[in-house]
């Protein structure tokens, strides 16, 4: 009988966003072919903002606003800033970016755009970095302070890997943001979303 030796060369390993982009499905619940993935992105993003990890805020707590800009893109603002210390440090994540493990949605969604730029704000210290993707282009910069708490994250959602992709859209009747194996009391965390792309009609719906 032959015994099969292992090596630390038969270990491939796959870093975070290789891996999402490699297998949506496991992110998403759906793969790029899929004509309303965009949306399925977004939702993957807001469900998790209503879910967060436990270190970051109770489910069903958080306050999100979330903004469609482009037929490609958008913002999502919640009140924590997770990734600045109580002396308004920043403590970096993936890649040396301000996306931490405890924000693996946004980081997902990161994953498969082209552009991602975070902006977070604490006890009067504030920091912008912006991304390619999930990788930094630079290290986060010091701006004007901002009142309160909180994190903006604005995604610029590939156009290339998207493929046959529609645009994003407010119906979210196919979407569970809260998922099967959500049994968390009800909270007052709400999400509203806002589409833009007419800014003389505005189109408001909110998802509790």
């Amino acid at each position: 009988m032959t015994v099969d030796k292992y090596s630390a060369a038969d270990i491939q390993i796959v870093e975070f966003d290789e891996h999402v982009r490699t297998h949506p499905q496991m992110y998403f619940q759906a793969d790029r072919n899929n004509p309303d993935f965009a949306t399925r992105v977004l939702g993957n993003v807001l469900g998790h903002a209503l879910h967060p990890a436990a270190r970051l805020a109770a489910a069903h707590t958080l306050q999100i606003e979330a903004e469609i800009t482009g037929d490609l893109a958008f913002v999502v603002r919640d009140d924590r800033a997770d990734a600045l210390d109580e002396q308004g440090n920043p403590q970096l994540g993936y890649f040396g970016s301000l996306l931490r493990p405890e924000r693996w949605g946004s980081a997902a969604a990161g994953a498969v755009s082209s552009r991602v730029v975070i902006e977070v704000w604490r006890n009067g210290h504030a920091f912008r970095q912006e991304l390619a993707g999930l990788r930094p282009l630079s290290e986060p910069r010091k701006i004007g302070p901002g009142a309160g708490t909180g994190t903006r994250i604005a995604f610029e959602l590939d156009r290339v890997y998207m493929e046959r992709s529609h645009a994003l859209t407010l119906d979210f009747t196919e979407l569970d943001l809260h998922g099967p194996d959500c049994n968390e009391p009800a909270g007052p965390g709400r999400v509203t979303l806002t589409d833009l792309r007419d800014p003389d009609r505005p189109v408001i719906a909110h998802h509790p």
